[in-house]
Parts: structure tokens; sequence; C-alpha cells
């Protein structure tokens, strides 16, 4: 269960662009860049908390998905 800090980016990035694939508000949604240059300044503690990932859908699990 370790994972860089490249790699959470990328797949938080993924399910966001995922989320947002239909969904997309330009007046209130950041783009996906602005999207990935908010994530890259967070920390990995901070990134694994944006997963919302718990013992009921585990990190693992959302790597799988979009990692």
């Amino acid at each position: 269960m370790n994972y860089t800090k490249e790699q959470l980016v990328n797949a938080l990035c993924a399910e966001y662009d995922y989320l947002c694939h239909d969904d997309f508000n330009p007046d209130t949604d950041p783009t996906l860049d602005e999207y990935r240059d908010e994530m890259e300044e967070l920390t990995i503690e901070q990134l694994i908390e944006e997963t919302s990932t718990d013992e009921h859908y585990t990190l693992d699990e959302f790597m799988e998905r979009y990692g």
C-alpha cells in the first residue's frame, strides 16, 4: 500500500475527470489542469484523505480503479 505522491495525484485526477465528464460546469468547477495543480500542493497524507477511502472502500481499491 505504498503509493507515490505522483501516483495519488494521477489517480485523483482520473477520478475527477471521470466524475466531471458528463457534469462539468465551467462556471464553478476547476479545469482538470487547475485541479491537478491543487492536488500537487497537498501532502501525501492530504491526498490520501482526498480519496475518501476507509475500511469499507480501501485505498488499494481506489488505486486499482483510478491508478
